[in-house]
């Protein structure tokens, strides 16, 4: 790893529609000594925050220049049509892009969706924001695809949102500079990932233990277990216990030639 591997903070870019609530209270059980900084950041915005310095890793939406950028991906959002609530496409669970022929669709500045063939018809200007053409819809001006999340970001009570089957995906991801994958990105790396407190990447290493010697007993040996043999003779007969036949039967005398 390369950088430097402490850091009083640890900042952390996103884009809209992203929601980091989860993995910052994660950050602030296992880290509580080491702040975290939110950095709100457009779309667009988001790689030069990062390259510059800006934040330690952020949320960003592929794709993503991976020539001196790390990425992780995580998810990919579902693709809606927003529209007013008495338009007809509301009433339906889903549409397809060409259902959207006879529409305007606007197309802002800011779009996170790599198209191919823009469903719908072409508006006289295209919005600068999302958050603009979300006025326009309200306004009965035109209809807007976006990722589900921003649809909800933007909400209004007079509008609401059906799929898109077949639009493209936007896709979010974790990314930081390969030249700055510090112990704090690979901390916050961990928890995304969902690894453990208790996982080897999860937390730091922890030192090895000295070895502990074995008590001094000045000599003295252990007492042979009972009923086992030391393998020394005591000169006692196995089977008297003792050691001779004292007041004991003796045997048969032999015979004289």
């Amino acid at each position: 790893m390369t950088g430097s591997e402490a850091s009083p903070s640890f900042r952390l870019a996103y884009v809209p529609g992203v929601t980091p609530t989860k993995w910052v209270r994660i950050w602030n059980e296992r880290l509580p000594e080491v702040p975290l900084t939110l950095i709100g950041v457009s779309a667009a915005e988001a790689f030069d925050v990062l390259r510059g310095g800006g934040a330690d890793a952020g949320f960003v939406r592929l794709p993503i220049d991976r020539t001196d950028l790390s990425a992780i991906p995580l998810y990919a959002e579902t693709t809606v049509v927003v529209v007013p609530r008495d338009h007809v496409v509301a009433a339906v669970d889903e549409v397809r892009a060409e259902d959207l022929a006879d529409d305007i669709v606007l197309h802002p500045l800011d779009d996170t969706l790599d198209w191919e063939r823009l469903p719908g018809l072409p508006a006289n200007e295209r919005p600068a924001t999302t958050a603009d053409a979300v006025e326009l819809v309200a306004a009965g001006v035109g209809l807007l695809v976006v990722p589900q999340s921003l649809a909800r970001l933007h909400h209004r009570k007079d509008l609401t949102y059906r799929p898109v089957a077949n639009a493209p995906e936007s896709r979010i991801a974790l990314s930081w500079p390969q030249d700055e994958t510090t112990e704090l990105v690979e901390q916050f790396i961990g928890i995304v990932r969902g690894r453990t407190v208790n996982s080897s990447r999860g937390r730091p290493p922890t030192p090895a233990q000295p070895k502990r010697k074995r008590p001094d007993t000045g000599g003295a040996q252990r007492k042979p277990a009972v009923g086992k043999s030391t393998g020394k003779s005591t000169g006692k007969s196995p089977r008297s216990g003792s050691g001779g036949p004292k007041g004991g039967k003796r045997g048969k005398p032999r015979r004289r030639p």
